[in-house]
Order: C-alpha cells, then structure tokens, then sequence
C-alpha cells in the first residue's frame, strides 16, 4: 500500500522479485483490506501513514510479514527506504517443515 498511485508505482518495482507474486496494490484502507480478505498474501508491504492497516492486518492474520517505512505498532520489520524493500521480503521464511 502507498500514498498514491504513483508512489504506488515505485513500491511495485521495488518489491518484484522471482520468488513472490505482486498483487496489484492500494491506495485506500478499503482497497487494502479487501486485497487481503481476497489474495491471503504472506507479506504486507505499507509505505505511508496507514497505521489503521498494519494494526488490522496484523490482528486478523497473526503470521504475515509486515514491512512498513516507519516505526508503526504491529509491523514485522520497517524498511529505510523502498530500495531495502526487496532484501526484506527475500529474508521471509519460506512456509516448509517436514514431507510426509
């Protein structure tokens, strides 16, 4: 989630990487939230004053990654800028234990 559309932009080419999919993103609480109920990703990545979200998101789905821009209550990890934001979604585990 970000500001606006093309801060937007900026956080979906930061955070592309081969290991992940991309949701198309939001820019309002409700488009977020209903990407949430909907795509039951495994990370959050929020840039911008939307500590709302990250306090919902992290109530409703205890185990997501949720990498913020600043210091916001409920988020995983804050990232210094949208160039860190790649490197931190790679540091998530990946879901695994053992085959049987």
């Amino acid at each position: 989630m970000a500001t606006d559309e093309d801060a937007l932009v900026r956080l979906r080419h930061a955070s592309v990487g081969a290991g992940w999919e991309l949701v198309s993103g939001a820019i309002d609480l409700r488009g977020a939230l209903d990407q949430l109920d909907v795509e039951r990703p495994h990370a959050l990545v929020v840039f911008g004053p939307f500590d709302d979200l990250v306090a919902l998101a992290a109530e409703r789905f205890p185990g997501m990654r949720i990498i913020t821009d600043r210091d916001t209550p409920g988020a995983s990890v804050v990232a210094a800028s949208m160039a860190d934001v790649r490197e931190l979604l790679a540091e998530q585990p990946r879901p695994g234990g053992p085959v049987r």
